[in-house]
Order: structure tokens, then sequence, then C-alpha cells
């Protein structure tokens, strides 16, 4: 069967011009919802949106099949990421991308086009199919608040696949936890021209604890960062106070639990010795630690992944199962019961103004979401 290249190229343009970042998806769901309407799907939001702040919850809609089969669950993203007002996409030789003043969408929308022009393709045909569910969530890219927040009993499916990387030939199957971690560096404030040795300079307490610790990779399933330092109110004055954010992640929890204690340990340990200078109780620090994502970690005997595996090898590739470092709605899925695998779509370059996209990726997705489905519906 053919693939409309024309119709999917056209709607992905159509579905990049409307702006939608993270907690402003409303408008995009609005454009998808009647799409599906049109295709015989039914359509609900959830309130994750009102949970969040966002003008809108998830899309969580359902395509009968004619075949009694369980539920499968295709997904995607709805939100972008900044700069993305305004996009004006470009195709030039059978490549879409941006004017080079925002992110294209890519990233996901990318996905939400693949889906829609699979379902158009199955309606056309009359093919024979199992009950689909497709869920496209809103603010994935603020920490994954829309699969965070999903209400579950919207929806069946216990394994499915979200379209939400680069790679065409790869599946996702492991992904890993993450903790994001702040630290707030209390001090004392002075005039640093007047009186410094009266102040605590709470920044120099944090350089000193970063100057001790080991960031970036620590093997090949574990790394960790500080990526921001708010402090200082003028040049002139000791700052009390520093605040650092950062994370870690690892593929082993036990992994990710020392990575985390090494980091929150070296602070607590330098402000300890200094505050021994001291007769006020300071320099000292408060550390908060939160679990940004669970870790996915999808068996490579699974339905899932054999599916996919060997609806690729149906249309004659290899579909390789894949490690990445990075989180997304799928490990928030997994921990709620659903195994859910990743696959590409082709985004090229994501949350950059060079971002782009292959139509042939496109249509190559959809082709295999449509051998997948043949291949779930014989049961």
């Amino acid at each position: 069967m053919d693939i409309n290249e024309k119709r999917i190229t056209e709607n992905f343009i159509s579905l990049v011009k409307i702006d939608s970042l993270s907690l402003e998806e409303r408008d995009v769901a609005e454009y998808i919802t009647e799409i599906l309407k049109s295709m015989g799907c039914t359509v609900q939001f959830d309130d994750a949106g009102e949970k969040v702040g966002g003008n809108t919850g998830n899309l969580i809609a359902r395509l009968e099949g004619s075949l009694d089969v369980s539920p499968m669950l295709l997904c995607g993203h709805m939100d972008t990421v900044e700069p993305g007002k305004g996009v004006k996409p470009v195709l030039e030789n059978g490549v879409i991308k941006s004017d080079g003043t925002t992110i294209l969408g890519a990233d996901d929308k990318s996905a939400i086009a693949i889906i829609i022009e699979t379902l158009r393709v199955l309606k056309e045909n009359d093919i024979q199919h199992g009950p689909l569910e497709i869920i496209f969530t809103i603010c994935e890219e603020i920490g994954l608040l829309g699969a965070k927040n999903i209400n579950t009993d919207l929806f069946e499916s216990d394994f499915g696949y979200i379209l939400d990387t680069k790679d065409t030939k790869g599946i996702v199957v492991k992904a890993p936890s993450a903790n994001n971690i702040e630290i707030t560096v209390h001090g004392k404030s002075a005039h640093a021209g007047g009186a410094p040795e009266n102040g605590i300079n709470a920044i120099y307490v944090a350089g000193l604890a970063l100057s001790k610790l080991t960031l970036g990779r620590i093997d090949e399933e574990t790394t960790c960062n500080i990526g921001v330092i708010e402090g200082g109110l003028a040049t002139n004055i000791v700052p009390d106070k520093v605040v650092l954010k950062g994370e870690a992640r690892a593929h082993d929890d036990k992994k990710l639990n020392e990575v985390t204690e090494s980091i929150t340990k070296v602070f607590e340990e330098v402000a300890k010795e200094l505050r021994e200078s001291y007769d006020n109780g300071l320099p000292y620090v408060d550390i908060n630690v939160i679990q940004d994502f669970p870790r996915t970690d999808v068996p490579h005997d699974h339905f899932a992944v054999l599916t996919a595996q060997k609806a690729a090898s149906n249309l004659g590739y290899e579909l390789k199962p894949a490690v990445v470092g990075g989180g997304s709605d799928s490990n928030i899925f997994f921990n709620n019961g659903i195994s859910t695998t990743v696959l590409g779509t082709g985004m090229t370059d994501a949350h950059s103004v060079d971002e782009s996209i292959k139509v042939s990726d496109m249509t190559d997705s959809v082709k295999l979401l449509l051998e997948i489905i043949k291949i779930h519906s014989k049961g």
C-alpha cells in the first residue's frame, strides 16, 4: 500500500506552524482532535493541564478495531521548546527545516504526523486491526509532566510505542532513572569593601565543594551534572546565599543513590569544615533531592520488542535494541505498568534552530507502524 507523502508533509507543516510551547498546547490539541474525530476516533482530555497550570490536558483517543486482540498504545507529545513561536517551515529536496530563527518542532510533531497518517492509511485501505489507543501528552519537555499526571483510567493498553527519538533503525528498551538535586548554600552578607571579614561568601563555599566533585560520565551507565548556579546581589556585597541545581542519572538505582549521596555529602562536609571556624552556625546547606523519572527496562524478548523487530525484518531491515541516557514519557508509562518502547522518527538536531527531518523518514516510520499493527492484529 502507498503512503501519501504529500499529505503527511502538508500535515506535518500545518502542525509545526501551530505554536505549542509547554503549558500552551491547546491550539494544536484542537487541530489534532478534529482530524482524529473525522476518522472515527473517540477523543477525550484528562485533567493533567489543570494539575500543572497548562491550558489543556493530555489528549487520549481510541480507534476501535475489528479484531478481538488487546489494545495497543501509540504516543507522542504535543509540546515544543523555545524558540518555538512563529515557526516557518521550509521544504527543500525532501527535507523540512525551519527558516533558522526557531526550532522546527519535529520533536515531537513528527510523531503526531506519523501516527495520524498511519490511522488514515488503515481507514483508507480497510485494514483489519485491533483497538488502538492514541495519547498525545502535554509538557513532556519540562519534566514529563503530562505523563506524570495522566489519568490511566482513561485507557486500557498495557504495551505500546512512543515515537520520540531520532534513530529510525533502533528501538529504545532501556533508559535511566534520574534525580534532580537542589543545594542551597547559606553564608553571611557583609560589605565586600568595608568589612568582608564579617561575611561568609556562599559562592566561595559552593565553589570549594564543586572543586571536590567528580562530574560528567561516572561510568557507562551513570552520569551527573551541576547545570545551574544562582546567587549574589552585587559585586560589593558578600553573597549570603547561592543555589545550585543539578542531576544524577543511572540505569542502576543503587548507583543512582550512590552518586546522588556523593554529591550531597561533599557539600555537607565542606560546610561543616568551614563552620568550625565560626561560632554562628554558618555556613550550612539545605539539600532537596527529588526523583525526576524512574528507569525503563523492557526485556529484549518482550512482545512489544519482538513485534517491532519482526515488523522491521518484514520491511527488510534490522531494528536494534538501544540504550539511551535520556528520559521520555516511556519512563513514566513503564513505571505505571505499561511496557512502552521508543521508536525513531528521523528528527535531527532537536532543540536547536538547525532542527530538520526527512519526509522519507516519516513515511518509513508509518510503514513500520502499519506492519507492527498487522502483526499485532494476528494475536
